[in-house]
């Protein structure tokens, strides 16, 4: 138990020390998390599909298909561990956009981000690597940066994308 007390308060700290950054980059950081919403991966799928459709659509399909175990296992950890964001924890302390919901852990956005930049850059071309990956990151930046996320919550979100991702895509061509 000592030792997650230890964890807490280092990811307090970090958290804080992230929140530094908070008001010269919020409106940057607000329209990055929002690109995290999920729309952004629906219009990228489709488009891709009518583009391309012998392999759009199987992406999309599989995206739709790794989505929805993406999504079912981080409201069953959201919804069962119940850590408190930020604001609820650090006293004085407070974020700078509404969360989407009540938890905190694992960060949603940053597992969708890290799922959707995995799989693009194992299904396209190594260029996207350069595009979605800093994306990713930028997501999992803002959502500490914001206040709505502690930092393990978010590299526990990047961990259940990244996972996810590649475990669907390794089913997939298999």
């Amino acid at each position: 138990m000592k030792i997650l007390e230890q964890l807490h308060s280092y990811d307090q700290q970090l958290l804080l020390r992230c929140s530094t950054f908070r008001q010269p980059l919020f409106r940057c950081c607000k329209t990055l998390s929002h690109s995290a919403d999920g729309y952004l991966y629906i219009v990228f799928a489709l488009i891709y599909a009518f583009i391309q459709p012998q392999t759009g659509y199987t992406f999309l399909w599989l995206m739709l298909c790794i989505f929805f175990i993406e999504r079912t296992i981080y409201f069953f950890l959201k919804n069962t561990l119940k850590r408190q964001r930020p604001p609820m924890v650090i006293s004085g302390f407070s974020s700078l956009i509404t969360a989407s919901d009540e938890f905190s852990f694992p960060s949603g956005h940053t597992s969708a981000a890290f799922l959707f930049s995995t799989l693009c850059c194992l299904w396209f071309d190594a260029a996207l690597v350069y595009l979605t990956i800093p994306w990713a990151f930028s997501i999992a930046f803002c959502r500490v940066a914001l206040g709505v996320h502690f930092p393990f919550d978010t590299v526990a979100g990047a961990l259940i994308g990244i996972t996810i991702a590649s475990s669907g895509y390794s089913l997939y061509i298999s």
